[in-house]
């Protein structure tokens, strides 16, 4: 969007800086024409701003490639073998569907827990299967992203990443944390967008209509409630919260695709079950 002069071409820099790899990169500019991108890389300029997912989504249909790389530009890559070390978990194990790296703040180090795919997230240098994503870097693979049928774009921002992990693990792939690779990225808190808790809550009703056997969704909805009456203090936070949720009610989650009890299954195996 152009609102990052000095983030953006350190991301760039970084990601042109990857060894061992051919690259395919495209910019794609939500609701403008990219700025500052290096000379050769293509771009995709969109007249008005469709939201995060979306954005991807145009992306990602406009490269080439085994594997697709979601890279948020205000990140950069520290190590130059970053994305070879991830494509070659991919190639290793065809029952793999997506990798994600740690990311971390590049002042502290601190990796947010929001930003660990799993429930104990206390130790964010714990590798193993995983069945959500941080969706701002990570790296997925093409044929497996192409049959989930993509993030789903009118989410527009919030919970694309536990949507698309959902279909792809509902396609019998997994997903694995690899902390060993390291993507700097500051540690910013998502409320400072104004519809945050809007689109928080209206997603999350969304990601369970969507995805889950029917007797699932009010488990999954009531656990997310109770925990977001639990935890806000705020007063016009939990009132635009709960606003979210009646919109998410009314309809507009999309194309419904149930995972099956055998999907279920395999996520509570893996240490999280569709509930929480």
């Amino acid at each position: 969007m152009n609102d990052r002069p000095v983030e953006f071409p350190r991301a760039m820099a970084s990601l042109t800086a990857q060894e061992d790899v051919e690259l395919d990169i495209v910019v794609v500019g939500n609701g403008c024409t990219p700025e500052h991108v290096p000379e050769g890389v293509r771009t995709v300029s969109l007249q008005e701003n469709v939201g995060i997912p979306e954005g991807r989504n145009v992306g990602a249909n406009a490269v080439k490639g085994d594997y697709l790389f979601f890279f948020d530009n205000d990140a950069h890559l520290p190590e130059p073998h970053a994305l070879r070390t991830l494509a070659d978990a991919l190639a290793a194990d065809p029952g793999l569907a997506y990798v994600q790296p740690r990311i971390a703040d590049p002042e502290t180090g601190t990796t947010l827990r929001r930003w660990v795919p799993r429930l104990r997230a206390a130790d964010p240098t714990r590798p193993g299967t995983v069945t959500v994503m941080a969706e701002g870097v990570v790296m997925v693979r093409h044929t497996a992203y192409d049959n989930a049928g993509g993030w789903p774009g009118h989410f527009f921002l919030f919970h694309e990443g536990v949507d698309l992990a959902w279909r792809l693990w509902n396609q019998g792939y997994t997903g694995r944390y690899m902390p060993d690779v390291v993507v700097h990225h500051p540690a910013t808190d998502p409320a400072r967008h104004a519809t945050f808790y809007r689109l928080n809550a209206r997603n999350r009703v969304w990601l369970a209509r969507r995805n889950l056997p029917i007797a699932l969704v009010p488990l999954n909805l009531s656990a997310w409630l109770l925990l977001n009456l639990w935890r806000l203090r705020d007063i016009a936070a939990l009132r635009a919260s709960l606003a979210g949720f009646v919109e998410g009610l009314r309809g507009g989650h999309g194309t419904r695709s149930r995972m099956t009890w055998r999907t279920v299954a395999r996520l509570a195996r893996a240490g999280r079950p569709p509930i929480l």
